[in-house]
């Protein structure tokens, strides 16, 4: 009955279902589930700890305590903070190059055919193999792994871009053309709002490769960071601080990952459309 009257004022409003509803699900059952994966996650991390040495594996107190720990000396906000400012950097200046370049690859044949051979060769080298060519460039400082992270970046983006120009159907380009548009409108009205759920997908999946290759550098040459926070806590049989780190960094990104996920379906609400990944 509930699922029956919760369809008839989605009709009566003419507002369609938010993301994810089903007929006769509450809103309270939506998050209970979550919860109750957590749970479910927790619980089983527990039951494993029971059976493995905590030098080798952290139960969840274990993590626990040195959580706080780490978060009373001050260390755990100084690693996060670092990480998180050398993520945002490289991610958005990767942004600010890969969207402009796919979108111009994507629209013209001729500079797709030049650069294109440049583009499927370097995106196939890993960003970590050239952290000793960053090093030497950049230093050890924040320099080289900005520059990692935003060469992680340009590709995922680059390549959305070029997807999301071939999406966009042929005759919308001939109708905007037979309304008068030059070139240039074409470009700023047509192609590049269309391509917008492809450049929040690659946004998305360039956040988490930034995440990545960030904690690959600062293992191998950092004095702060997470990655380096965990790497320390290694050397030490810090099992805990190392689960801590861990967690931390998939929860910045899960939380990174849900806040561009809000912004994309806002943004994508003006095109009336939805994100390509399936943004929720």
């Amino acid at each position: 009955m509930t699922g029956t009257l919760t369809a008839t004022s989605t009709i009566r409003s003419g507002k369609p279902p938010s993301k994810g509803w089903r007929p006769g699900e509450s809103r309270l059952a939506r998050l209970f589930t979550p919860v109750l994966s957590v749970g479910v996650g927790i619980a089983l991390w527990w039951l494993v700890s029971l059976f493995v040495s905590p030098i080798l594996f952290a139960s969840p107190a274990q993590t626990w305590d040195a959580f706080i720990v780490s978060l009373q000396n001050g260390s755990l906000v100084s690693n996060a903070s670092a990480s998180l400012f050398r993520i945002l950097t490289g991610w958005v200046i990767g942004l600010l190059v890969g969207i402009p370049l796919g979108l111009l690859l994507g629209s013209s044949t001729w500079l797709r055919r030049f650069l294109d051979p440049y583009v499927n060769f370097l995106r196939f080298i890993p960003p970590i193999a050239l952290l000793p060519v960053a090093i030497l460039w950049f230093g050890i400082g924040e320099g080289s792994k900005i520059f990692l992270i935003t060469y992680s970046s340009i590709f995922i983006v680059v390549l959305n871009a070029i997807a999301g120009v071939y999406a966009i159907p042929t005759v919308k380009r001939w109708a905007a053309r037979s309304l008068g548009m030059g070139p240039a409108d074409v470009f700023f009205r047509v192609t590049v709002p269309s391509t917008v759920p492809f450049l929040i997908t690659g946004a998305r999946i360039a956040m988490g490769n930034a995440f990545t290759t960030i904690v690959a550098a600062e293992m191998i040459s950092a004095e702060s960071g997470l990655g380096y926070m965990i790497f320390t806590a290694r050397q030490f049989f810090q099992t805990g601080t190392m689960f801590t780190g861990i967690l931390v960094i998939g929860l910045l990104g899960f939380l990174a990952d849900r806040l561009l996920s809000f912004v994309g379906r806002r943004v994508l609400a003006r095109y009336g459309t939805h994100d390509s990944a399936g943004a929720r």
